[in-house]
């Protein structure tokens, strides 16, 4: 099967390698297709701490991909023949590790329920619990998105977010969209976004400033005097939190969620209105899946503000594809993983 590979940092080769082994309680998913991560897919490509440390050379890319179930395991009794299962990926295995594997042709889904039920540690199967099925009727080419979509959510739940917040959102990547159309989704009543300018329009939002703005505080405060209940730092920049915090209600919380300068964010309390709260951050892809599904089928979510579907990038030229998008010509790209 082929794969997309990182040999070395700064560079993407698509290869043939070795078909995943079965095992009894894993599926073997013909992967159909997946989307780019401008975060973590890019800073395992860079080899950016602290993703370096985690994932050795060399590793077959891809977390966000979605497979069909072609064969069983002996003991799986969750999946049938036919499914679409959710964050699939090849395994580390024939002399490759894996930046969760996804961008191969092949790759396999663990039967995390019946690994439980079974008794064996959590240790073998919690790693697998993004592993979820897909209702009948919604697209694949939707599907990669749900790892985006149950992450956010997941992180603004367990934030506090709920009908009636403000919600402040830096960042208007495909993780700051995330955030701002889930904020929308739970009932805030009012969401704001410091990004690009070239994204006003997708991100539905309250309040749109320009990150290169010089103060953009003021256009913020106007908006909400008062401060906002929650910031949710998008990108994880260095600085950006002392720019936001006089934009936090006092007693609100500031969340960061992305890890671009995870070794050099700081906090000047001294920028803050009163006492905040600088919270965890802390999310369950499969907490949030059922939610993530209906709001697929409801038209709450909807992949085209993040990608074209009709413009997916074969594997073949998946460095076109991460070109793009570092090249800010789109959010994320669609990746075609059979032809």
């Amino acid at each position: 099967m082929k794969a997309a590979i990182v040999e070395k940092y700064g560079s993407i080769t698509v290869r043939d390698v070795s078909e995943p082994t079965l095992g009894d309680y894993t599926a073997l998913c013909e992967l159909l297709c997946g989307a780019t991560c401008a975060g973590t897919d890019t800073h395992l490509i860079e080899g950016h701490a602290p993703f370096c440390n985690w994932v050795k050379l060399p590793f077959i890319l891809g977390h966000e991909s979605v497979g069909r179930v072609v064969k069983l395991g002996r003991k799986v009794r969750h999946y049938k023949l036919g499914d679409l299962v959710t964050r699939v990926g090849a395994p580390a295995e024939h002399g490759l590790n894996v930046g969760w594997g996804g961008f191969a042709e092949m790759g396999l889904a663990c039967d995390h329920w019946a690994m439980a039920a079974d008794g064996l540690p959590a240790s073998a199967w919690s790693g697998s619990r993004a592993n979820q099925i897909v209702p009948a009727g919604i697209d694949p080419t939707v599907a990669p998105m749900f790892v985006t979509w149950r992450e956010t959510l997941s992180a603004m739940l367990r934030l506090g977010v709920s009908a009636g917040s403000s919600v402040l959102v830096a960042g208007s990547g495909g993780n700051g969209l995330a955030f701002a159309v889930q904020a929308r989704n739970l009932g805030a009543a009012c969401v704001a976004m410091v990004g690009s300018p070239r994204l006003a329009g997708k991100a539905g939002v309250d309040c749109y400033v320009d990150y290169t703005d010089s103060d953009y505080t003021k256009a913020l405060n106007a908006v909400r005097p008062d401060g906002f209940d929650f910031i949710i730092d998008a990108v994880g920049r260095a600085g950006v939190a002392d720019r936001l915090l006089p934009c936090l209600k006092a007693g609100g919380r500031y969340l960061t969620y992305g890890l671009d300068d995870c070794d050099a964010i700081t906090f000047n309390a001294g920028r803050a209105r009163g006492a905040f709260t600088v919270a965890a951050c802390s999310y369950d892809e499969a907490e949030t899946h059922p939610q993530v599904c209906d709001a697929v089928r409801t038209g709450k979510l909807d992949a085209s503000l993040w990608y074209d579907a009709a413009a997916a990038f074969p594997l073949a030229r998946i460095a076109e594809a991460f070109a793009a998008v570092r090249n800010r010509k789109c959010v994320k790209c669609l990746v075609r993983l059979h032809a």
